[in-house]
């Protein structure tokens, strides 16, 4: 079990990143925009750093639903190893099977 603070973390860095997306985006293409001018372009990447740094998407990190563990995430059912077996093995997760050969 992950530390109750880090996930707490993880949730407050992903709803700034939601509410800050709309703006980053379009700051971002600003800065990319060649046909304006340099220094709007400046200007642009100036404001696109005072932005929060926890506003990025990028600095969010997968976690468990159920747990919080950071590593041995699976995206796709969005738990983390341990609590993916013990699912698979109830029959929680449909279309799973184990492997035998």
């Amino acid at each position: 079990m992950a530390k109750k603070s880090m996930v707490i973390r993880e949730v407050k860095r992903k709803k700034l990143a939601d509410k800050y997306f709309k703006k980053r985006t379009e700051l971002r293409d600003a800065v990319k925009n060649m046909a304006l001018s340099e220094d709007e372009r400046y200007e642009a990447s100036v404001q696109l750093q005072k932005l929060p740094r926890d506003s990025a998407p990028i600095r969010g990190r997968n976690r468990c639903n159920l747990t919080g563990r950071p590593h041995g995430y699976y995206r796709k059912f969005g738990l983390g190893r341990n609590k993916l077996r013990e699912s698979v093995m109830r029959g929680d997760v449909p279309g799973v099977v184990k492997a035998s050969w």
